[in-house]
Order: structure tokens, then C-alpha cells, then sequence
């Protein structure tokens, strides 16, 4: 038993508190100036940090925000004031979290597929971060749809290295979320969907069990089962949602703390939609309490707003609170699309 374990316990039941999610703000150094450089905005350590501090002291966040996932550079950043992002965070009452992984590589012998790197002395950045205030992690591995692809090869080494990860974790006073996501890219059905994250959830539940992960001291974050994004045949918002709940309820142990979706890809309004009507629909079916951990779904308006100019943060602070409202109100079920 951990010498956390009842801290570890508190801060993920925290995380899935009814009516809020978890940001998801760690995009890496790479996938953030990306995003600036489609809107113009200079890639400079300053205005990254000006964008996070923006998103932190959105007022009144914390009504629908448990928790933010934050980057090594985030973590370690403060407001132009001078005050620590974590203590920012605290103060809020959000719960600072920290993405561990280092990336996905090519997984040798295996054409088309990835595997994450990030296990090497990660016991002790997890010391670090905890010490710096850190209460839980997140990796990611992916999953991707193709001609003769996902193989169990590439299923067994991401399911093996995000379960070392979790057990690092928990052994370090971390909550780890374990996001081994099912990419919508391609041209595969809503029925392949399900089959590849069925197969993954097997597999990735077998490997945490070998690892001694706790499961109601861990959350899941999963994508949903849906339609590869050229599909010529999108499933409906209703398809999602009762394909996916069964997908949990056939695969996911009863006693995982929480389950908090990635967007991955789905538009801004499907992602809210898809989470809603799960809850509306099926919500009674499910033993977990079931939210969001969304990036985009989330932040764009904000970004999209805010262009670089600061004299556009109070608004775009505004569009922000208002996407997590509504996420909020997905996540138990009151959502409509009338609130946008």
C-alpha cells in the first residue's frame, strides 16, 4: 500500500468532481508554437507563458475546472506579477497536474506505429514534481487505425509502458491518468473503432493489473469510440455515445476513480455533445463518474480571440469560462445546444 494512498484516493475522486473536468494545457513547446504560428503570434518562451497565465487566471475557472494538466515549461513558470503558476493554481483551487511522457517515437519493426519514451529516471522527475506541487500526471500513447494496424505488438509495449508509468506514479504520491488513445485519423467505422479499443482496453487493464496499479487511485482518460475522421459514414451523436459506454462498461473495471475523455480530434461542438448525451442518455449505466480532459475543445475560442494581443485577454478569458461552462454542463448531463 502506498504511503499516499489516501492522499492519491482524495485527489482523484477531486478531480471527478460532479459538474467539472480537467484541462488539458500541456501541449509541448512544438505543438504550441504551431498553433501560434497559424495565427501570427511569435513563438517566444514569454508569449507561451503569457497565453498560460491567461488561461490560469480566467476568473472564476475553478467552478468547472478540477484540475489543469500542465508542460515541464508551464510548471516552472509564474505571472508576469511574479506569482508561481502552481500557487496561482492552489489559491483557485485547481489541482496542478503534469505531463511526464517525452513523445512518441516510431516502434521498431513496426511500420506506421508509435510507442512513447518518457520511463528512463522518471521516478525522480516525479519527485521533483510532486515537490513543486504536482498532484497527478498524464501519458499519452496512441493508437493508430490502419491497413493491418493496430498490432498486438504495439498494443502490448504502449499498454506496458503507460502501466510502468502509472505504478511510478502512485508509488511517487502522483495520480497518473492513462490516456492510451485510439487516433480518429482515418478511414476505418465507428464498428472497427470499437473493436481496436475494446482489444486496447484488454490489454491495457491486463498490464496495470501485472503492474499492481490501483485502479481507484488512477483515471482513465480514453477517446471515444467514433468514426474515423474520413469515414465516408459519420456515426451519429447517439452512435458515439451508446457505443462508447458500452465499450467502458464491457471493458473497464468497476473501481477506476474516474473517466475523463480526450477530445481527439472531434470538433468543438461534437465533443461537448458526445460527453452530454452519454451523461443524458446512459449516465445511469455507468459505475464511474464520467467527464472531460479536453485541449482544444477548450482553449480555442481563447486562442483564436486573443491572437497575441493582449489587450484581447479579458474577452478571450471570457470565451474560455464559457467553453468550460458548457463542458461542465455536459458532464452531468444539461447541456444543450441552445448555451452556445
Amino acid at each position: 500500500m502506498s504511503t499516499y494512498a489516501q492522499e492519491l484516493r482524495a485527489t482523484a475522486q477531486a478531480m471527478v468532481a460532479p459538474g467539472k473536468g480537467i484541462l488539458a494545457m500541456d501541449e509541448s513547446r512544438g505543438t504550441c508554437d504551431r498553433r501560434f504560428e497559424k495565427l501570427g503570434i511569435p513563438t517566444t518562451e514569454e508569449r507561451r507563458r503569457t497565453y498560460r497565465e491567461l488561461i490560469l487566471t480566467t476568473p472564476d475557472l475553478a467552478e468547472f475546472i478540477s484540475g489543469a494538466i500542465l508542460f515541464d515549461e508551464t510548471i516552472r513558470q509564474s505571472t508576469q506579477a511574479g506569482v508561481p503558476f502552481v500557487q496561482v493554481m492552489q489559491e483557485a483551487g485547481i489541482i496542478p497536474g503534469i505531463k511526464v511522457d517525452l513523445g512518441t517515437k516510431d516502434l521498431a519493426g513496426c511500420e506506421g506505429e508509435k510507442v512513447t519514451e518518457g520511463l528512463d529516471g522518471l521516478g525522480d522527475r516525479i519527485t521533483e514534481y510532486y515537490q513543486m506541487g504536482a498532484r497527478f500526471a498524464k501519458w499519452r500513447g496512441v493508437i493508430t487505425i490502419g491497413d493491418g494496424i493496430p498490432s498486438e505488438t504495439c498494443l502490448v509495449a504502449n499498454a506496458h509502458e503507460i502501466a510502468r508509468y502509472a505504478a511510478l506514479c502512485q508509488a511517487g504520491g502522483l495520480v497518473p491518468m492513462v490516456e492510451l488513445e485510439v487516433l480518429i485519423d482515418g478511414e476505418h467505422s465507428i464498428e472497427r473503432c470499437y473493436e481496436v479499443t475494446e482489444r486496447t482496453f484488454q490489454i491495457l487493464f491486463e498490464q496495470l493489473r501485472l503492474n499492481r496499479v490501483e485502479f481507484d487511485k488512477m483515471i482513465l482518460k480514453p477517446s471515444m469510440v467514433i468514426s474515423g475522421s474520413n469515414c465516408p459514414v459519420q456515426a451519429s451523436v447517439e452512435q458515439v455515445a451508446q457505443m462508447t459506454v458500452n465499450c467502458l462498461r464491457n471493458n473497464v473495471p468497476v473501481a477506476v476513480a474516474g473517466i475523463a475523455f480526450l477530445s481527439g480530434g472531434q470538433s468543438i461542438e461534437h465533443a461537448t455533445a458526445h460527453l452530454n448525451l452519454i451523461h443524458a442518455k446512459f449516465g445511469a449505466q455507468c459505475p464511474w463518474t464520467i467527464t472531460f480532459s479536453y485541449a482544444r475543445a477548450i482553449q480555442q475560442p481563447a486562442l483564436d480571440y486573443w491572437h497575441g494581443d493582449d489587450a484581447n485577454i479579458p474577452i478571450a478569458q471570457q470565451l474560455l469560462y464559457h467553453r468550460a461552462k458548457l463542458n461542465g454542463a455536459a458532464s452531468i448531463g444539461h447541456y444543450s445546444s441552445e448555451m452556445e
